[in-house]
């Protein structure tokens, strides 16, 4: 194409504005590149906006500076032990060599600010090399109304992670928000985060306090806005611009029609993965498909397809499709059904187990969310698992929660009426209500009873792994995640599998360039985020699997197309 038949040029197009997709922008900018984001969606963020916003990066300065040990040596490991040798070996000795870096390299450069979490398992604690501390960071907290208008731009977190209708709380504001009347430091938080909030709705549409990955892609879209990088929303990529084989550019659907891209540099794929697309749902998810996902709806493998029609590989190699979580049906205020993730809150307390359709446990209800998942299909080969039953007693709904009920909540009517719950005085009634074994779920609460007695449970060791006891009741004893569901009245709650990000992905090389059938990198053409092939494998070691990746990966393409990626 001659230069006039151009719309705009560009050195890098980057294809969604998830964390993925922003880094990418932002490290070409630092650079010296030209970059243009194009996002399907109005909004920024996608899948990153409403997760904890939690990154996997061992090593990191963050935890080093406040005293907390750790090696890439370690978690590579560890790795090695969980996942094996495979064809995301490299990819993942690449993710830890240079992580730290990458995390120090936002920070010095722009407004993308992290904390180190401290105390924080790996999920799999009885491996070699697993940490128990300073592997996780978040991102720190973050002022919306420094956005302006643009606050809008910022996708929202679920309305289940939201109290009072659009106040964010992270998991320190839930244990002060919990202990307001046994502490004045407690009482001073709530108050101040509440009246901030109020003073919020004045003006905005929600609460402009924002934490977990809602403060995440804030701090990245805030950072490409003080670098000038334009954002072009609802603008997805039509149609790759080609000559030979390389790929130089693209036609966007824009709402003021289609726009050639010249891309001398190439094209960066970043659109949140194949969550959507029932083609691919139905080719790489395990049967039964999950009927759930908690990636928004614009994610429909757009990347993905864009790059297979092309003749890309797609790497299933790994150990699965998906990254999980046990998932709870919510009715929202204006009717449509919403997903409550079951991620650490209630299913390592103590007075809680898991039960499938022949009321038998099937798991450590503690491990993590990616595990109980995948313990969830392996339970279905022999019994109905789809969904799967939490039970518990009243009591202990109003002391911990459960889903998205909160903590301190008596008056469980409500949830009664929308099916959210089951409620029944005795066991045999319960089982009756959900359609699950009376025989075996008695029993299984029997059984369970007796662990709790000793804090040892003999079928699955709940309350074994650092995980878990992280995640359980530390007054409770023997066990912090053992205790016994007694006279009722009883509550039932159905979860399903649900992926909280796509393993199976774009072959890519280590440089993310995206590689063909025959493993050979297609000219102009990188992908990051959910749209690259997991260099995990469909395993899940610890917080932050999905984030880490996303923006280490990201900086490292960015970093490749400007020719500065060290060796």
């Amino acid at each position: 194409m001659s230069d006039k038949n151009w719309d705009i040029e560009t050195d890098l197009l980057v294809a969604g504005a998830g964390p993925a997709g922003m880094t990418v922008a932002i490290v070409a900018a630092l650079e010296g590149l030209d970059a243009v984001v194009c996002e399907k969606a109005d909004q920024v963020g996608g899948t990153g906006a409403t997760s904890a916003g939690t990154l996997w990066i061992p090593g990191n300065s963050q935890h080093r500076d406040t005293g907390f040990e750790d090696s890439a040596e370690d978690a590579a490991k560890y790795l090695d032990q969980m996942i094996g040798d495979d064809r995301s070996s490299e990819h993942r000795r690449a993710y830890l060599r240079c992580g730290p870096d990458v995390i120090d390299y936002l920070e010095e450069k722009t407004d993308v600010k992290f904390l180190p979490c401290g105390v924080h398992p790996d999920y799999r604690n009885n491996l070699a090399g697993a940490g128990l501390a300073g592997r996780a960071i978040i991102p720190q907290n973050f002022d919306g109304r420094v956005l302006g208008q643009d606050f809008d731009r910022v996708r929202p977190p679920i309305p289940e992670f939201m109290l009072m209708g659009g106040m964010m709380v992270g998991k320190a504001d839930i244990v002060g928000l919990l202990e307001r009347y046994k502490s004045l430091g407690a009482l001073r938080h709530s108050v101040s985060i509440v009246l901030r909030y109020l003073t919020d709705r004045l003006r905005f549409r929600r609460g402009t306090r924002l934490v977990m990955g809602n403060a995440l892609v804030a701090r990245l879209f805030y950072s490409l806005k003080k670098l000038n990088v334009p954002v072009l929303f609802e603008s997805p990529i039509a149609e790759f611009i080609q000559e030979g084989e390389s790929v130089t550019g693209a036609i966007l659907n824009t709402p003021d029609g289609f726009r050639r891209v010249r891309a001398r540099k190439g094209v960066v794929l970043a659109t949140g993965g194949f969550a959507r697309n029932p083609k691919y749902r139905e080719a790489f998810m395990p049967d039964p498909t999950p009927p759930y996902s908690m990636a928004p709806n614009s994610n429909m493998g757009d990347g993905i397809a864009l790059a297979d029609a092309l003749g890309a590989g797609i790497d299933t190699s790994g150990q699965g499709a998906g990254l999980w979580s046990p998932v709870s049906v919510t009715r929202r205020a204006d009717g449509s059904e919403g997903l409550y993730p079951h991620l650490a809150m209630d299913r390592a307390k103590p007075g809680l187990i898991a039960v499938n359709a022949a009321g038998h446990r099937f798991v450590n209800e503690a491990v993590s969310y990616h595990d109980f998942v995948e313990a969830m299909y392996r339970a279905h080969e022999t019994a109905d698992t789809m969904p799967a039953w939490l039970i518990c007693e009243t009591g202990f709904v109003t002391k911990y929660g459960l889903g998205a009920i909160h903590p301190e909540t008596r008056n469980l009517s409500k949830y009664l009426a929308d099916g959210y719950v089951t409620v029944a005085d005795s066991l045999e009634d319960l089982a009756v209500k959900i359609g699950v074994d009376a025989e075996g779920l008695i029993n299984s609460v029997s059984r369970h009873n007796r662990f709790a007695e000793t804090g040892t449970d003999e079928d699955f060791g709940k309350g074994d792994l650092e995980l878990n006891r992280f995640n359980g009741d530390p007054s409770h004893r023997p066990n912090p995640c053992l205790g016994p569901i007694g006279a009722g009245p009883y509550v039932a709650m159905a979860v399903w599998p649900a992926e909280i990000g796509c393993s199976v992905g774009l072959s890519t090389d280590p440089e993310c360039r995206v590689l063909d059938a025959e493993d050979r990198p297609i000219p102009g053409l990188y992908a990051c985020g959910n749209d690259m092939g997991s260099l995990m494998s469909g395993s899940y070691p610890g917080p932050g699997t999905t984030l880490g990746p996303a923006v280490v990966f990201g900086w490292r393409a960015a970093m490749h197309a400007a020719g500065k990626l060290p060796s």
